[in-house]
This record gives structure tokens, C-alpha cells and sequence, in this order.
């Protein structure tokens, strides 16, 4: 049997996953286009004590839908009822998907409607992403640590 491959071991860890291994794990990772990851994502957050790992749990954070470059839905979440639905509100709108430079390298980056924060997008393999969430410091770091996450393509 195959070695799991790193990235899955760490989304496995409950806790303590080191942002600076995720960091490593980045830089050797393959840039995502926007017009490349369209479609239905099923979100999960590697486990960095970041606020964000507890907080969109609670919101019954889905994933994401990027219907459109124009039309990007960042807060998929689950209603009482089972059924998802777009949390305009939480996330101040919507968003939009654009290649935009980050750390060198241009990548797949999902833009906030209604407040300075991007996305941004890896592959991970041929159906998970791997997102940096970056922005302004009051909004999105903790401790100058940014907020990172998976998606996987929904089948």
C-alpha cells in the first residue's frame, strides 16, 4: 500500500498543524487557473489554531461554488433543513475568481465582494485544492498566521 501522501496526513491532525509545513508543502505545489476550478467544492481547514477553524464550522460551512470567473459563491453553507445555500451575509456578497499574483507565482484567487480578502488556490492533487486565505491583518491573520484550507472537487 502507497504512503499517504503528507498534505493528508495533516488534514487528518485534529490540531497542532504547523503553518509553516503547509507553507513548505505550498511552494512545491502545482498554480490553479480560475477558469480551470469551476464548479462545486466541498471545504475542510487544516487544523492551525486559527479562529477560522472554529468559526466556519459553526457557520456549517459547506465549501465553495465558483458558478462563473463573475460569479463566485465563497460561503456555501448548510441550512437546519440540510439544504446549502450562499451566506451572502457572513461573507458581505460574493465574490469573483481571477489569476493574480501571490508569493511570486500567478494562481487562481477567488476576490471577496465586500471586504479586502483573497483566496488563493493550489492543486493539491487532480481534484483538491489547497487554499491561503490572505487579506488585511485585522481581517485574516493570526499572529501574522494566515488561514489555510482544502476544497475538494464535488462529484
Amino acid at each position: 500500500m502507497a504512503e499517504q501522501p503528507r498534505w493528508q496526513q495533516l488534514r487528518a491532525q485534529t490540531e497542532a498543524v504547523s503553518a509553516a509545513e503547509l507553507d513548505e508543502i505550498w511552494t512545491r505545489l502545482r498554480p490553479a487557473r480560475a477558469e480551470d476550478i469551476l464548479g462545486q467544492w466541498r471545504g475542510g481547514a487544516f487544523q492551525t489554531g486559527h479562529p477560522l477553524c472554529r468559526a466556519l464550522p459553526a457557520s456549517r460551512w459547506y465549501g465553495k461554488n465558483f458558478l462563473a470567473l463573475d460569479d463566485a459563491k465563497p460561503l456555501i453553507c448548510r441550512a437546519e433543513d440540510g439544504t446549502l445555500f450562499s451566506n451572502v451575509e457572513m461573507g458581505q456578497g460574493e465574490a469573483t475568481l481571477w489569476n493574480i499574483e501571490f508569493r511570486g507565482e500567478v494562481t487562481a484567487t477567488m476576490v471577496y465582494d465586500g471586504r479586502p480578502v483573497f483566496d488563493h488556490f493550489k492543486w493539491l492533487d487532480d481534484n483538491t485544492l489547497m487554499g491561503i486565505m490572505n487579506g488585511r491583518s485585522e481581517l485574516v491573520l493570526k499572529g501574522g498566521q494566515y488561514f489555510y484550507f482544502l476544497l475538494e472537487r464535488d462529484s
